[in-house]
């Protein structure tokens, strides 16, 4: 069977790729096209993709003519938030309006028919899969319906695949939220004829868009038992030197549009800086570090046993490196509870409620004092009991093996059957 990816940022190619990876090697075949910033093309899971016997890598600039490109390009820039949220914003928002729908269709069906020709050829038995696409993306949803829709029309199954999983409990946690009802961002799964989640965490936020036919729930493919270890075989050599005489920690950080109380998560730093035998390294989040003020703070940056984590440091090089985490409420700290290195759920430092520390109480931070007398208590007695083992073992079948440790053929199962629903 053959199937057509499209691969957008960091996020997504992290937790597709073992994905693609299992379905390859259950002996069908696929296309990888990236539809992001042409450096992924050097990323160390797209190289590892590229090398597997079934599979094709391209940027979809290279399958475009060069005018076909930038007009592809324009048109999205066009009603992507990216420009305007500049001073030129208004300006773009007129041009949008100029340059309607009617006007912007026929370029997106000649692209979308160009790359569906190229991978299936009028074949009738095959699925596309994006990510999550949402109405923020930098991606149209304009373009994509119309890529979905045609894919439809020569009896392609479409599948949206997951690009994350939920870090946070609970639903306003971003700036300007401040209603419980449901929220439209997510309203755009209903394009697709299957809904892929990992958890029930994750599907309660598109329900109230979709019936339950079109949601399936199947674990976490980035965190499953099955792609850990191909992982570490996969990671770049790490750039990070191990130290045996200190504590080592990381602390990941949420990205920007989430809220997060920036000035305490400064004082804890300070604080954290001042205890002897410790090593601290921030890592600012993949896609908006550079916005978040730590990360440009000069007292900060004068603490010698602190540093921010550069480019070349994936996450997974952090967490081997670090005997502590104290996590901001993002989900590749999943990767450690996994392992049973020890999590600090910083709930205090952000404006949610992790899923971490909903799980495992045992994890949470709730002030200041938590912060200092977790980290005195490691340096003094060491960290191998840390977490309560039923708690644990509740946030794995729950959040990360819904269904059972063999998550990977689930996966599978579900684009086979979505390749060949329309043979029945």
């Amino acid at each position: 069977m053959k199937a057509l990816f499209f691969l957008r940022h960091y996020n997504d190619i992290d937790h597709i790729t073992p994905i693609i990876s299992k379905w390859v090697g259950s002996g069908h075949q696929c296309d990888v096209v990236l539809i992001g910033s042409i450096k992924f093309r050097k990323d160390f899971r797209v190289q590892f993709l590229s090398k597997l016997k079934g599979v094709r890598v391209t940027h979809i600039r290279e399958l475009f003519s060069l005018l076909e490109y930038i007009k592809w390009r324009l048109q999205m820039l066009l009603l992507t938030r990216n420009l305007r949220r500049l001073f030129i914003g208004p300006l773009i928002s007129k041009l949008a309006d100029k340059f309607h729908a009617e006007k912007r269709e026929p370029l997106w069906r000649h692209t979308a028919s160009k790359l569906l020709t190229r991978s299936f050829d009028n074949q009738q038995n095959g699925v596309i899969a994006f990510d999550w696409i949402e109405r923020n993306s930098v991606i149209c949803v304009e373009w994509v319906e119309i890529v979905v829709a045609m894919a439809r029309d020569r009896g392609l199954g479409t599948v949206s695949l997951p690009h994350g999983d939920s870090p946070h409990a609970n639903q306003l946690i971003r700036r300007g939220e401040r209603s419980l009802e449901p929220d439209t961002l997510f309203s755009t799964a209903k394009i697709f004829d299957k809904l892929v989640v990992p958890n029930e965490l994750c599907a309660k936020r598109f329900r109230p868009f979709l019936n339950d036919e079109s949601i399936a729930v199947l674990g976490s493919p980035r965190f499953c038992e099955e792609w850990l270890p191909k992982l570490a075989e996969i990671l770049p050599p790490s750039p990070l030197t191990k130290s045996d005489t200190r504590l080592k920690i990381v602390m990941f950080l949420r990205k920007d549009n989430f809220t997060t109380f920036w000035e305490e998560v400064g004082e804890v730093t300070q604080m954290i800086s001042a205890f002897p035998n410790v090593e601290l390294i921030i890592k600012p989040h993949t896609r908006s570090g550079w916005k978040q003020s730590l990360t440009k703070d000069k007292a900060i940056q004068r603490l010698t046993n602190v540093s921010i984590a550069k480019d070349n440091a994936h996450s997974a090089h952090l967490m081997n490196w670090a005997d502590i985490i104290i996590d901001i409420a993002t989900s590749v700290v999943f990767e450690a509870v996994r392992q049973k290195k020890p999590v600090l759920a910083a709930d205090y430092l952000h404006a949610g409620r992790s899923t971490i520390a909903s799980y495992m109480p045992e994890t949470e931070l709730k002030c200041r004092d938590d912060v200092y007398i977790k980290i005195d208590d490691f340096l003094s007695n060491g960290y191998d009991s840390f977490y309560v083992e039923e708690h644990r073992q509740q946030f794995l079948n729950e959040i990360l093996d819904v269904g059972g440790v063999d998550v990977l053929p689930r996966y599978v199962h579900l684009l086979e059957s979505q390749a060949q629903k329309n043979k029945l």
